[in-house]
C-alpha cells in the first residue's frame, strides 16, 4: 500500500488519519429508512415497525403478511403517480400495502 499525501497533516502521521477517516466512513452505522421512501429496486431488512401508528387489524394483517423485524423486504412497484399501493417483497412473497402502512415500517438497508 502506497502512502497517500494528506491534507490534514504529512508524513506518517497524515497516512495514519486518512486510514482512520475512510474506516470511520466505511463502518459507520447504517441509517434506517421509511418504506414508503424506500427507491424502487432497493433491498433491506425490517428494522423496525412502529406497530401504535396501526389499527388493531391493520396490525395483525402485517404480521399474517409476514411483516416483522429482520426480514428481508425490497420495494418493488408504486401505483400511478406515486399513489397507493406500493408492492413489496417480503422473503420470497410479492405483497401490496398502502403508503400509510409503509410509513410506519423503518427498514435498513443492505448494501
Amino acid at each position: 500500500m502506497t502512502m497517500v499525501p494528506s491534507w490534514r497533516g504529512t508524513g506518517e502521521a497524515g497516512f495514519f488519519l486518512e486510514i482512520l477517516i475512510i474506516n470511520r466512513i466505511m463502518h459507520a452505522p447504517r441509517a434506517t429508512i421509511q418504506l414508503d421512501k424506500l427507491p424502487l429496486r432497493t433491498a433491506g431488512h425490517i428494522a423496525a415497525i412502529d406497530w401504535d401508528r396501526l389499527r388493531e387489524k391493520e396490525a395483525r394483517r402485517l404480521r399474517e403478511l409476514g411483516f416483522d423485524e429482520g426480514v428481508a423486504i425490497e420495494a418493488l412497484h408504486r401505483g400511478p403517480f406515486g399513489l397507493d399501493p406500493l408492492a413489496c417483497r417480503v422473503g420470497r412473497m410479492t405483497v401490496a400495502i398502502r403508503r400509510a402502512h409503509a410509513a410506519a415500517i423503518s427498514v435498513k438497508v443492505t448494501p
